[in-house]
């Protein structure tokens, strides 16, 4: 197992970016490079620190305060009566806990989630509030291992689904283009029609050009 694999287990999986990074696999990767500390996870708290020390060999530090401080994990609620149905923060769940559609009632599947508080400023009414599950309970005591397992198994299932909407959509737009370019000439309007149409020509080939450029760096 590599090293950041290992460091990236031994991380919360909340996907709150708090640590300064996208994700938890992208911070570990920049432990891993020496490019970040062991102590910028909160949701980690002081026994994440000593994970990470153990895996690394490094000194067990106190958390960065830079990067927020340890404290019970917390669940996002949505005032129903306030929501508006933008789904603003349906597209920044990490986890995809978040329900609902346009101009529809959300409303928040619990076990799903991790308290990342990414949804709270994305929210244009503040219906949105984060409320404690055990006040007690901090850190890992707050969040147990398979919780933690079942944030990451949601995150990379929602990056698949995602990548996977993005090349579709692609596809529809591809194959748009190549009809419009199939028959141009009935698609400009104008007495001069071959100028319009050398215009339109190009710009649907750049297009076309630059989408399977973006494929074939992807694949």
């Amino acid at each position: 197992m590599s090293l950041v694999e290992q460091l990236n287990q031994a991380l919360p999986q909340t996907q709150c970016t708090r640590c300064g990074y996208p994700d938890c696999q992208r911070y570990a990767a920049a432990m891993a490079a020496g490019e970040a500390g062991i102590n910028q996870c909160p949701p980690g708290g002081t026994e994440g620190v000593a994970r990470l020390a153990a895996i690394t060999g490094q000194t067990i530090t106190a958390l960065n305060p830079e990067n927020g401080f340890e404290g019970p994990r917390t669940i996002a609620i949505i005032d129903e009566a306030w929501c508006i149905g933008c789904t603003l923060c349906i597209g920044v769940c990490p986890t995809d806990a978040i329900v609902g559609s346009n101009k529809r009632m959300h409303t928040v599947i619990e076990p799903y989630c991790t308290g990342c508080e990414l949804c709270i400023p994305a929210c244009p009414v503040d219906c949105i509030a984060l409320e404690p599950v055990d006040m007690a309970l901090t850190g890992w005591a707050a969040w147990p291992q398979n919780l933690a397992d079942l944030a990451r198994h949601r995150y990379e299932s929602r990056g698949v689904r995602l990548a996977r909407e993005a090349q579709e959509n692609d596809a529809r737009l591809q194959a748009k283009a190549v009809s419009k370019l199939a028959d141009l000439p009935a698609h400009t309007k104008g007495t001069d029609k071959a100028p319009e149409v050398d215009r339109k020509r190009a710009i649907i080939e750049a297009a076309l050009a630059k989408a399977k450029a973006r494929q074939a760096k992807q694949a």
